[in-house]
């Protein structure tokens, strides 16, 4: 996945074939850079527990216009683009290997949304709902997750839930559901939990002893400290006079 603003649409996409009991990772790719340069997300899911992430991409979603042709060109034969159709793609980029499918995610959200952010973050999360028609994610279990994360915030449950069925929608009325390469429910997850490695790395440094973290805030090191700061708020307050140890 390319795009703007994505990873939490990208979190919740992951979070929803784990719940499908799919062995499957996440990892986001950044440049070497403080300049802002695009960054993607990738996902890999496998039958067998092959998580690693791997150079081979089955099904991009190209958001950014500007690494059009990059994105294209690693996607492997007979997989699969899914791109924002709100502007046209250049004809020598269509390879004739891959499938396309264009969804004009920016012109959908406009109609259905307020307000440039809320369009943005809801573009995000349309995609989302789109892939869950082309590979066969129950809408239901995208709708629970929200519900986890906005519980308290109704409205956000709402606009959630409202935009991956834009995106479901449009999936189902418009292209061959579900596609070649989808999702099966499986039992692959028992006794597993789902976190990202700075998530591990931060509960590590607490059960290895650590009660001070200082870092510089940048991507990617930040996510690692909220984790060591959370775990620590769980993990290092002393039961009987709630004060903190760390």
């Amino acid at each position: 996945v390319n795009g703007t603003g994505s990873a939490s649409a990208n979190g919740f996409l992951m979070q929803a074939i784990f719940r499908m009991g799919i062995p499957v990772s996440g990892k986001n790719v950044f440049p070497s850079n403080i300049q802002g340069l695009p960054t993607w997300y990738e996902i890999r899911a496998n039958k067998d527990g092959h998580t690693a992430r791997s150079e081979r991409v089955d099904l991009m979603v190209a958001m950014n216009p500007k690494t059009y042709a990059q994105d294209i060109e690693e996607v492997r034969p007979r997989g699969v683009v899914l791109y924002d159709s709100s502007w046209s793609l250049e004809e020598d980029l269509m390879r004739e290997d891959i499938e396309f499918f264009g969804v004009p995610f920016s012109q959908i959200c406009v109609e259905h949304f307020k307000g440039s952010r809320q369009q943005i973050l809801m573009k995000n999360v349309c995609y989302v709902g789109v892939l869950a028609g082309l590979l066969n994610i129950d809408l239901d279990i995208l709708g629970g997750i929200f519900e986890e994360k906005f519980g308290k915030k109704p409205k956000l449950v709402e606009l959630n839930n409202s935009a991956v069925r834009l995106g479901y929608d449009f999936a189902l009325e418009n292209f061959e559901c579900p596609v070649r390469s989808h999702l099966e429910l499986m039992d692959g997850n028992k006794s597993s939990v789902l976190m990202t490695g700075n998530m591990a790395a931060g509960l590590g440094c607490v059960y290895a002893g650590a009660t001070v973290g200082a870092w510089y805030p940048i991507t990617p090191s930040t996510s690692l400290m909220d984790a060591f700061r959370g775990f620590c708020g769980t993990l290092r307050k002393d039961p009987e006079t709630g004060k903190n140890r760390y």
